[in-house]
């Protein structure tokens, strides 16, 4: 089942400094058909103005991936951890007990990212921060793993929760397959170009909420990058 949702449905704002689309409820957007999709809780599609961003704030209890399509955000927060990620980087926040961070971005360019939010299968560990360069060559026309809750994923970001962030660029023309599995969900969002799954044209920063399906064969139409989240 692939459940299509183009990106002029989302719900979202523009507020100046921040234009910010949500696949997901979130802040005053609330569509109770998209609250979440399995343990995926948020995908919000932001735009942030050059020399703009969030202020200090605070999180617990959640897994909070940031994927950089354009530009780069710089990350501070309350452990005392501080980063620049710049696009086709991750970054990742276990907020666990409660963590305050800022992420603004420095740049003289407009900065686009994705963030995610997963809920932790556990709680009550201390809060973490991590980022790690991906670079695009290598998930040439393949899935790589960009974060992961599981032990064998050792060259993805850890995350705490059952589900796996994983990316790929392709050519267009090209076929990856994932193994999902039937029990899974998955949610896909080219972040570039347009690709199809079974008969189901998506475009960039359009969602596809997925589900029953054993192995997913995504074929390019355009060069594209893709993000997905394996969900549980």
């Amino acid at each position: 089942m692939i459940e299509l949702r183009p990106f002029d449905s989302l719900g979202g704002e523009n507020h100046g400094w921040l234009d910010a689309k949500h696949h997901f409820s979130f802040a005053g957007y609330h569509d109770p058909k998209r609250t979440q999709w399995g343990n995926l809780r948020v995908w919000n599609d932001d735009t942030i103005e050059a020399g703009t961003g969030f202020p200090p704030h605070p999180h617990r209890d959640m897994e909070i991936i940031t994927y950089v399509r354009e530009g780069a955000i710089t990350h501070e927060d309350s452990l005392g951890n501080k980063g620049r990620t710049e696009a086709g980087d991750v970054q990742v926040m276990s907020a666990g007990t409660g963590i305050r961070h800022s992420e603004y971005n420095r740049e003289d360019v407009a900065t686009r990212i994705f963030q995610i939010w997963i809920l932790p299968t556990r709680q009550g560990d201390a809060p973490a921060w991590g980022a790690k360069p991906f670079p695009k060559g290598d998930r040439s026309g393949k899935f790589v793993t960009l974060a992961s809750g599981y032990e064998n994923d050792n060259d993805a970001l850890p995350i705490r929760t059952d589900a796996r962030v994983v990316g790929a660029t392709l050519k267009a023309g090209e076929v990856a397959e994932y193994p999902l599995g039937r029990d899974r969900k998955a949610y896909l969002v080219p972040a570039s170009g347009a690709v199809q799954i079974d008969d189901q044209r998506i475009n960039a920063r359009d969602g596809a909420a997925i589900s029953d399906v054993e192995v997913l064969r995504v074929v390019a139409l355009e060069d594209s990058e893709i993000v997905l989240v394996d969900a549980a």
